[in-house]
């Protein structure tokens, strides 16, 4: 008589529904498609360059200009919409007041609007002479043309990935949980930061990982508010784009190579995190 092993490594879970094979035939296949060939396709395409050749292009000072401001104004659009969107989706979950669809729905326009639009409506609200910036600028606060500017622009198209992302996971949360560490003598700060925001990790981080990496590669609704200026307020995406305008396709592919290594390396450690995150608390697992 054979005994099967537990521990045995299986390729996949026993299933009752039929048609693994052609559903991971098809999902192979799409993902070659679209992204495996494409990347593949970069990679080539920056090896052919030479390492001397590559290393000049990245190395020089407006390339590493532009991938500062990129990264960093993503990185700090993301910190932002990772706290507001824990707010808002508490909000949304917890409690109950007119206006709530309406809000909710609100959520979702940065996906439905196109980025050029979104782009123009904050360079009309924040330029010197527009609707708000009018009354920043005689405080000596420039928004429109700046790097600000630029993280403003990376909120507005970051938020709704945090928001969706935490509020499913807020919903499964029991208010018994709540009153339960109430009636064990916590605080309301000890209740957000050691029973709620731990629970929450893996699905705040997930959502700071997509908004990060809508972020970087965000270009529609950067350009008119940046102002574009070489050293200040130009953005990786838009270098590329100068590049392929000047026929330089060695540099924009370089810079593309460059930009797809950082993203790699800064997602890969916060998927870690986040794994380490959703085996610790359970929460969003």
């Amino acid at each position: 008589m054979r005994v099967h092993s537990p521990t045995r490594w299986r390729f996949r879970r026993p299933s009752v529904i039929p048609g693994f094979g052609m559903a991971l035939g098809l999902t192979l296949t799409w993902l070659t498609l679209l992204i495996l060939i494409p990347l593949s396709g970069l990679a080539v395409r920056s090896s052919a360059l030479g390492w001397e050749k590559f290393w000049s292009i990245a190395l020089d000072p407006r390339t590493l200009n532009a991938l500062r401001i990129s990264f960093s104004t993503a990185f700090v659009a993301a910190v932002v919409n990772a706290v507001f969107g824990i707010i808002l989706a508490w909000v949304l979950v917890r409690y109950r007041f007119p206006g709530k669809r309406i809000i909710d729905a609100m959520v979702d326009l940065p996906f439905a609007l196109p980025t050029a639009v979104a782009g123009i409506a904050l360079t009309t609200l924040y330029a010197p002479n527009g609707w708000i910036g009018q009354f920043l600028t005689p405080l000596g606060i420039k928004i429109a043309f700046t790097p600000a500017g630029i993280v403003i622009a990376l909120i507005f198209v970051g938020l709704p990935f945090v928001v969706r992302t935490v509020q499913p996971i807020m919903e499964e949360i029991d208010k018994e949980v709540e009153e339960a560490a109430a009636t064990l003598g916590a605080s309301r700060l000890q209740t957000i930061f050691r029973v709620l925001l731990p629970g929450l990790a893996p699905a705040v981080l997930t959502g700071f990982a997509l908004a990060f990496a809508r972020g970087v590669g965000e270009y529609g609704s950067v350009i008119f508010i940046a102002g574009n200026l070489p050293f200040k307020s130009e953005i990786a995406p838009l270098l590329i784009v100068i590049k392929l305008e000047e026929y330089n396709y060695a540099a924009a592919t370089a810079i593309a190579a460059i930009m797809l290594i950082l993203s790699f390396a800064m997602l890969l450690v916060i998927n870690l995190i986040q794994s380490w995150s959703r085996r610790r608390y359970g929460y969003g697992a």
